[in-house]
């Protein structure tokens, strides 16, 4: 299983990737290094409780996990089908293709009956996620400096013939000085 951390998952399909936007498997982005979202087993559980709250496509899945979690983590569809398949074959789930030709998840009573067992465990996942998107939250860039970080990008690849030697002095300047400027609060 892939993944897109920190809205995704690594090679185990267990939530604790590394990679990130902009980092393996990232989707673009501001950089972060993951954070642990989902332990062991955590992943089968959320997609199950999502599926008795209304049936899904998998695709759905991945938008429900990344919206609860405020839009700082997606899991790759390489972590949610192969969790699909395992709850199918589990017979918690069953599959069926709806009207858009997509395959729709539908939760069985046997997996009614494993999310009664596990109530205790996905209150504490839908917590996590919850706690997780705060925090991201929080330590996200302002949309402004965001954009700006876009437009310094775009400006730099924009000179791209105009290197000499001198020029390259010059710009590392200037963004030596925004830097310092930053980290010290100028």
């Amino acid at each position: 299983m892939h993944g897109r951390g920190p809205r995704g998952f690594d090679e185990r399909g267990d939530g604790m990737g590394h990679g990130g936007p902009g980092g393996p498997g990232g989707r673009g982005g501001r950089g972060e290094r993951a954070e642990r979202v989902f332990g062991r087993g955590d992943l089968p559980l959320i997609v199950l409780a999502l599926i008795e709250i209304s049936p899904r496509h998998g695709y759905e899945i991945i938008k429900a996990i990344e919206e609860r979690c405020g839009g700082a983590y997606a899991p790759s569809p390489g972590a949610v089908y192969p969790t699909l398949t395992l709850l199918e074959e589990q017979d918690y789930v069953t599959s069926g293709e709806s009207a858009s030709g997509k395959k729709l998840y539908t939760i069985t009573e046997l997996g009614r009956a494993y999310l009664d067992e596990n109530r205790a465990q996905v209150d504490g996942i839908l917590a996590r996620l919850d706690m997780f998107a705060r925090v991201q939250a929080k330590n996200a860039l302002p949309e402004r400096v965001h954009q700006a970080m876009h437009t310094l990008k775009h400006a730099l690849l924009l000179n791209k013939s105009n290197w000499s030697e001198a020029e390259a002095e010059r710009v590392s300047a200037v963004l030596e000085q925004a830097a310092n400027a930053i980290v010290d609060g100028h």
